[in-house]
């Protein structure tokens, strides 16, 4: 009996119209307008289900969470012309026998995981009509193995869920009382993105002097401003914040108070929402300037500034989306022809306006969580968000991975905590009370990803699978933990600074009646907000902030200079001898430092006396060419690098400890993935100033590691020259780097320990 009712409801499915299953599964009843079921029996046709479909299905049925679609949601989908309808019917008559057959094996549904579930019967349809993918490899692992091709697809283009995410066919949910006019003219959002820049000014940038004006405030400290386009502005804190000044939209007012909380001092919970440090950043960021914020650590106030620039971003994106759909609301109200098509002026050639690069998939993660806090609140009334078991799965960690016994310094700890995957990249779509993870980009509100898996996406000239037409209106780009990416790979990052607000390739299918001016006179680039947060103050940082950042609302940079220097930190009695070189220009320094090193200080030891010598190396391509030379002189020596295999490593170290190579060359780069304690050092030779000012106090403690009653045979040898001032100054204090770099003499001492 059971058998004979699933065939006859087989044979029911297989007669049904995509749309008639859909009201179906929905309503529980056919709809009369599609009422024209044939009475002849359907010829059997025998369908191979596809590896997308089958394991995206097996996705869907672990999903346990359940992800109702509201009814208004439901109601939004339908909203399409008959010819569409039409249209979509005649390309999915192949489709109808797998989508049947799929029913069948699943059974009843609830309907609660139907975003995941029309996503895999499209999946063939998406395989033909789209004309962008990504690399066929998909390494950064953003869907389960086997689906890599389809979903690389997905990553671009949006084909069924247009209607519930598409800012077009959507229109503004109305929640009582409109704004008043006043309010809105003092929006910051609004006063930046519809200022209208004048040619002249456009053209005048290449030739005008930047201007700069230094103010000090009470916690950031020390501020540049600058800019090169006239009239620039300075302003000062206040000392109290209203929110309602701040110009938040919905329901942030009230969801981030909640969310902050940990932040707040007692004595601040009455008055302000912002802690001192996120009140000064978040006047800035509101004001829309670029910023550059050297000194954002892990331990420190990393969460900190992680909330209040995810508060920015936020903001930024509702507002942006509630005025497309206000103008949608508009025009639906008015007649065809009526009215002034640049009154509805209010997007980008691309949807994409938000992109936060950070350097771990655990960074991803706590992003989207705080996204998720701030639209939801403790409010009893919960937000869509689909996809978010996939999300948890493949962004979070299981603390079982990580070996019980390690013991690694506190910012290690910090930094390299949870999912440490540094290749991934997800678009994500926010609107109203709905949030869509991994929407495809250009369906995209939001992207979040590290520099690798942006690189694998924009790719390289010359290459056929590249793109990179959704960089081209983002309107506020966060990079995050800026240092970082000096230790993974830099490239990454000017390769995607140099294809930032490009003029797409291709339409994508926008209307150019609602793009901005500006953004199709290819202008972007000076209405992009740039958030620069790093831990350290560095040249190449320095370089992409002063290069790539021309918001023509000005920059402001944070400008506090180290007074004491972690040379202060070093526990062991030790002589530091720092020796400057001369370097003729910035691009003979490579050269310049390699001639002083082999000839002034290397002979000094060659000697036998001077074993157990460690020579700490920031740069991998100078460790490579110090190894060839060391191999090409036939010195006796061994080598770690983050390259190295753990076998090797263990033999390094252990030659090293009992004396049997004379030299180790160390880079920079171990020392901060590993954090190994490198024994039997005696002699230290630092080739170039450590990225990380802390790096040069960890490197010459590891000498107390092994105390022999050697201490007084210990030496410390340091290069620098004076492009090396920025590091300098972190290592010895500003005061005492001006005294070397203006002195005659080239070689200055120090000691460190107890007296």
């Amino acid at each position: 009996m059971g058998k004979r009712g699933s065939r006859s409801q087989s044979q029911l499915l297989n007669t049904l119209t995509k749309k008639q299953k859909k009201h179906l599964r929905d309503f529980g009843e056919e709809h009369p307008f599609y009422d024209r079921v044939s009475r002849k029996e359907a010829k059997p046709q025998m369908c191979q289900l596809s590896e997308s479909l089958d394991t995206s299905h097996s996705e869907s049925e672990a999903e346990s969470e359940p992800e109702p679609v509201s009814g208004y949601h439901r109601l939004l989908a339908t909203l399409k012309n008959a010819s569409e309808e039409e249209e979509e019917e005649e390309e999915e008559e192949e489709e109808e026998e797998n989508a049947s057959e799929e029913l069948e094996m699943s059974g009843e549904d609830d309907g609660s995981d139907l975003i995941v579930e029309e996503e895999t019967a499209e999946s063939a349809e998406m395989h033909e009509n789209t004309t962008f993918s990504t690399d066929t490899q998909r390494e950064d692992a953003e869907g389960p193995p086997g689906t890599s091709q389809q979903e690389s697809l997905e990553e671009f283009t949006d084909a069924k869920h247009e209607s519930l995410f598409s800012l077009e066919t959507n229109f503004l949910e109305e929640e009582g009382g409109g704004s008043s006019s006043v309010k809105l003219s003092q929006d910051p959002f609004l006063q930046h993105v519809n200022k209208e820049l004048k040619e002249k000014e456009i053209q005048a940038v290449a030739t005008n002097p930047k201007t700069t004006n230094q103010i000090k405030w009470p916690t950031v400290g020390q501020l540049v401003f600058s800019s090169v386009f006239p009239k620039l502005k300075t302003f000062k804190p206040s000392k109290d914040i209203d929110l309602q000044s701040l110009h938040l939209q919905k329901p942030l007012e009230s969801t981030w108070t909640k969310i902050n909380s940990k932040f707040q001092s007692g004595t601040q919970k009455s008055s302000s929402s912002f802690s001192p440090l996120q009140k000064e950043l978040f006047l800035i960021m509101n004001s829309y300037r670029d910023l550059f914020y050297p000194e954002r650590t892990a331990l420190k106030n990393g969460e900190e500034i992680r909330h209040v620039y995810c508060l920015h971003a936020i903001n930024h994106i509702l507002k942006a989306n509630a005025q497309v759909l206000s103008n949608n609301s508009r025009r639906r109200s008015q007649k065809l022809g009526i009215g002034d098509d640049d009154d509805f002026r209010d997007q980008g050639l691309t949807r994409p306006k938000v992109l936060i690069v950070v350097p771990f998939r655990e960074a991803a993660l706590r992003v989207v969580q705080l996204f998720i806090s701030l639209l939801e609140g403790d409010s009893k009334k919960k937000i869509i968000v689909s996809n978010k078991k996939r999300f948890q799965g493949e962004y979070g960690s299981d603390p079982e991975d990580r070996p019980p016994n390690l013991k690694r310094p506190e910012d290690y700890e910090a930094v390299f905590v949870g999912n440490i995957d540094d290749h991934f990249r997800i678009g994500i779509a926010i609107l109203q009370r709905s949030i869509r993870l991994y929407a495809p980009f250009y369906s995209s509100d939001l992207l979040i990803a590290s520099p690798l898996g942006l690189r694998t996406i924009i790719g390289a000239e010359g290459e056929k699978k590249r793109d990179f037409d959704f960089l081209s209106s983002i309107e506020l780009l966060i990079i995050d933990q800026a240092d970082i990416y000096l230790m993974q790979n830099w490239e990454h990052v000017l390769h995607l600074m140099n294809h930032m607000n490009l003029l797409p390739l291709d339409s994508h299918g926008v209307d150019f009646s609602r793009v901005r001016m500006w953004s199709l006179n290819n202008w972007s680039k000076y209405y992009r907000q740039t958030l620069l947060f790093g831990a350290l103050q560095d040249a190449q940082i320095n370089s992409v902030f002063n290069k790539y950042c021309v918001n023509f609302q000005g920059q402001v940079a944070v400008r506090n200079v180290p007074l004491t220097g972690s040379i202060s930190h070093v526990l062991v009695q030790l002589p530091h001898v720092f020796q400057r070189m001369e370097a003729g220009n910035l691009s003979s320094v490579i050269n310049d430092r390699f001639n002083f090193f082999v000839n002034k200080i290397l002979p000094q030891y060659r000697d036998a006396v001077m074993s157990h010598t460690l020579v700490y190396v920031p740069s991998y391509f100078d460790f490579v060419r110090l190894r060839n030379y060391f191999k090409k002189e036939d010195l006796n020596f061994t080598h770690i690098c983050e390259y190295t295999k753990k076998s090797a490593i263990s033999r390094a170290r252990q030659f090293f400890l009992q004396g049997e190579k004379q030299f180790l060359l160390h880079t920079e780069r171990f020392h901060f993935y590993k954090r190994y304690t490198i024994k039997g050092i005696r002699n230290l030779i630092f080739y170039e100033l450590p990225t990380y000012p802390h790096f040069y106090s960890d490197i010459c403690n590891m000498l107390k590691s092994t105390n022999r009653g050697e201490e007084a045979t210990w030496t410390c040898t340091v290069l620098y020259s004076k492009y090396d001032a920025q590091r300098l100054a972190a290592v010895v204090g500003v005061e005492r780097a001006a005294q070397m770099l203006q002195s005659k003499k080239n070689v200055h001492l120090f000691i460190t320990g107890e007296k």
